[in-house]
């Protein structure tokens, strides 16, 4: 399997770069990236660091190298900027050591501003910094990404909240692709090692990194597995190794994709979710003047807003049909393979990370992710 390693890395390997020229040690081609809670250090390569400013800054870059062809974050490049604040003792609030600021490029939350980076991406900027910042003073670390908020239109961010750039996520060193047969393996690995310990026989298969960021902050009480794309041969091997109960949590724009029939959810593969939602919404019996701009709509998000503003009632009549269907046909999918009655359940967040939608069998848990 084709792997690299996260942008979280390579954004700390130029902040590194960029720290220690600030402090006056020479510039080296490649930093040895502290993993958090790991005792290994990974090797990233640094395109170039310089002073700026009568020498008060300093520019570290670095080009991510994800491995993954389909990755958005591929060869992007990052500049990061680092300065010193002066710690004064007469000032009654304590700034955190560590300053991240948002730069051109680099995604914020548009409810709040603030940077979004993940906790990860946090720690591993800390583990790899705090040791080389002079006593006395703090660290202003801006990061940039010159490309970031032209590429961030081709994402879903802005779905999620996520406006002006590219958001600083990941929750481990390494990356996978999630359409490969190896990332499958090690989602069927993990579910092995779950039940071997205490299962009470229930699990949450998370879709992507929202879904699980939106978990963990749901605190939800049952054990959790991120999954890539390969949905449906993880709900068979699910039943297989009889687990009693699989919630599906995840994105509308990705579980949609079930209530067609489609098991394998990345998007070079298959898509067909205004489709899906045109067929749901026939069911429905809405308005055929509106079915026809559902037709039209250039994605699922439109096409979201376009049903909303006719109907706010019947956008939550459909989508609980949605979550059925979803649970039906994930139903019907394992059966194929294995004769089963594992419970199936679905639940459903917005593109304002609101779970807002469930089936018949997700309502039976939903309380457990509020």
């Amino acid at each position: 399997m084709k792997k690299g390693f996260s942008l979280p890395l390579w954004v700390a390997g130029a902040a590194r770069s960029a720290l220690k020229k600030l402090v006056g040690l020479p510039f080296e081609n490649y930093e040895l990236i502290k993993i958090p809670n790991e005792k290994k250090e990974i090797k990233i390569e640094i395109h170039s660091v310089g002073l700026l400013k009568d020498h008060s800054h300093a520019l570290g870059i670095s080009f991510a190298k994800s491995g993954l062809d389909l990755d958005i974050t591929q060869n992007l490049e990052i500049w990061t900027i680092a300065s010193l604040e002066k710690i004064s003792f007469n000032d009654p609030v304590q700034k955190i050591p560590i300053n991240i600021i948002a730069g051109y490029g680099v995604g914020i939350k548009a409810d709040t501003s603030e940077i979004c980076i993940s906790d990860f991406a946090k720690e591993v900027l800390y583990e790899n910094l705090i040791d080389s910042i002079p006593e006395g003073f703090n660290l202003r670390l801006e990061i940039i990404f010159p490309n970031g908020k032209f590429l961030a239109e081709r994402t879903s961010n802005k779905s999620f909240g996520i406006v002006e750039g590219l958001s600083i996520i990941g929750t481990s060193a390494e990356t996978y692709s999630s359409a490969s047969p190896d990332q499958l393996e090690e989602a069927k690995n993990k579910l092995t090692k779950l039940i071997q310990n205490d299962f009470k026989g229930k699990v949450v298969f998370v879709i992507g990194e929202n879904g699980l960021n939106l978990a963990k902050t749901s605190n939800v009480n049952l054990p959790i597995i991120k999954i890539g794309n390969w949905i449906g041969p993880l709900l068979v091997d699910a039943a297989i190794k009889k687990v009693k109960t699989v919630i599906l949590f995840g994105y509308h724009g990705k579980l949609i994709k079930l209530a067609g029939g489609i098991f394998h959810t990345h998007n070079h593969l298959a898509d067909a979710r205004i489709e899906i939602l045109v067929y749901i919404a026939v069911q429905e019996k809405v308005p055929p003047e509106i079915i026809v701009k559902l037709s039209k709509s250039n994605n699922l998000e439109d096409a979201l807003l376009l049903l909303e503003r006719f109907n706010k009632s019947l956008v939550e009549k459909l989508f609980n049909n949605l979550s059925n269907t979803i649970e039906k046909r994930s139903f019907a999918y394992v059966n194929r393979y294995i004769k089963t009655d594992m419970e199936i359940a679905s639940i459903i967040f917005d593109r304002r990370r609101k779970i807002r939608w469930a089936g018949i069998q997700g309502n039976k848990y939903i309380s457990c992710f509020r």
